[in-house]
């Protein structure tokens, strides 16, 4: 959006007789809204802005991903998302995150070989992990074991050094599919299956994830295709909670894998990253396709407390770019798998009548690419506990390019949110006799 004004005038009435402005700059980035600088708003006139959520703030400058939620774009450094998902692969997607312009040929691959170097746990996450109980949510697992790579690296790592902290994105890059996997495979007692790095980066995760001891694992390359485009689709969302979370911690100076931890329990929120698990859940609840339709009728009613996740989008108010995406995917990957589950029968069939239906077309409530992600991990055999794993797997890449790009902005500082006090004013101590 263009802003025809390079100031803004604030108007600041103190006394009668004593009024005077302030002149703020605007500031603007390459695409997007114009941002007003309220810098030397709390010096000049004492008082400081109230923005719940954040949501009417920048925090930062930065030149990764761009989202114009009401035209339903979304960019990784420039280049489209339907570009993205179409022409590249995950691990390409990654190196353009974190780089910011697609690898050459030699490049990739020498990249590729470095991420595939760094697979492996040390033998000393087997214990940990083995600490957990058996039934542990496997976020809660992921959320442990990431923030005990910091005690593995924390003596080696000088934040100072730009080679250093690539180094670690390119470690967490590498070994979060495979703690994940440990983590997933540990919950249903299954061993622990090593990475196998004569495959590449999805196929990897999926063997490590699925293969037994006692047979080879035979997957339809769909699955892997499937799974590649969805690691594509959650690489990277702006300025979203958990990547937020990510920026905050790292603001502090705090170890990368610590800020990653950090991120990782900010995905597990189900407002966040576990809207996935919640389209599932929502979709046992409704239970055969023949109750669809009192669904839809229970989420237009105000009064019954009911609504349809995985439909609409906090940032998209048209079509979410990634659920246009994904939607294809999706049908293929049903068609070529010829999996029969009801539950999959149910989502086309809310899929089918939500968007046909005038009340969620009229509010721009299409299904959105959470709804459709859980679809498919359903359809790959992927517990809904691991939903949200999975995001993280793919927004660790995000992560990881925010966090360098943080670490070399002149004008980063430690976050320091403000806040309207609103309890008692000062009082004095009462003698536990006396109250």
């Amino acid at each position: 959006m263009e802003s025809p004004f390079d100031h803004v005038t604030l108007a600041v009435d103190g006394k009668p007789g004593d009024a005077r402005s302030l002149s703020l700059p605007v500031e603007r980035g390459t695409l997007g809204n114009p941002c007003i600088d309220i810098a030397r708003l709390p010096k000049e006139t004492g008082c400081f802005t109230y923005d719940p959520g954040f949501t009417a703030t920048a925090a930062c400058k930065s030149a990764i991903t761009y989202i114009d939620g009401d035209a339903g774009v979304l960019l990784y450094r420039g280049y489209p998302i339907e570009q993205l998902a179409k022409q590249s692969s995950f691990l390409e997607v990654a190196y353009l995150l974190m780089h910011g312009e697609l690898p050459s040929g030699d490049a990739f691959h020498a990249f590729e070989n470095e991420v595939t170097h760094h697979t492996m746990m040390h033998e000393a996450f087997r214990t940990f992990l083995y600490g957990f109980r058996h039934d542990a949510h496997p976020m809660a697992m992921l959320v442990g074991m990431l923030g005990s790579m910091a005690s593995f690296y924390h003596n080696t790592l000088d934040l100072e050094d730009p080679e250093q902290r690539r180094l670690a994105a390119v470690r967490l890059i590498a070994k979060v599919p495979t703690i994940a996997a440990g983590c997933y495979r540990y919950s249903i007692g299954w061993p622990l299956r090593y990475p196998k790095n004569n495959l590449e980066y999805v196929d990897r995760f999926l063997h490590m994830m699925f293969e037994v001891p006692s047979e080879p694992l035979a997957m339809k390359p769909v699955a892997a295709r499937a799974l590649d485009l969805l690691f594509i689709l959650h690489a990277d969302h702006e300025q979203n909670a958990s990547t937020s979370t990510v920026r905050l911690v790292g603001s502090t100076g705090s170890n990368p894998y610590a800020c990653v931890a950090a991120g990782v329990a900010a995905l597990w929120g189900p407002a966040h990253g576990g809207a996935n698990e919640a389209v599932l859940k929502m979709l046992a609840d409704i239970g055969k396709p023949g109750n669809v339709q009192s669904a839809i009728d229970r989420a237009k009613d105000k009064e019954s407390g009911f609504r349809l996740m995985g439909f609409g989008h906090r940032v998209y108010k048209n079509f979410d770019p990634r659920a246009k995406i994904i939607r294809e995917m999706t049908h293929q990957v049903l068609g070529e798998l010829g999996v029969n589950d009801p539950l999959l029968e149910v989502a086309l069939t809310l899929e089918e009548a939500a968007l046909k239906d005038d009340y969620f077309i009229q509010r721009k409530l299409y299904p959105n690419v959470d709804f459709y992600s859980g679809i498919i991990y359903k359809a790959l055999g992927i517990p809904t506990e691991m939903f949200t794993v999975m995001f993280a797997i793919a927004r660790t890449a995000g992560w990881m390019a925010h966090w360098l790009e943080q670490q070399m902005d002149p004008e980063a500082r430690i976050g320091r949110p403000r806040q309207i006090y609103t309890g008692y004013g000062e009082r004095g101590y009462v003698g536990i006799g006396d109250r």
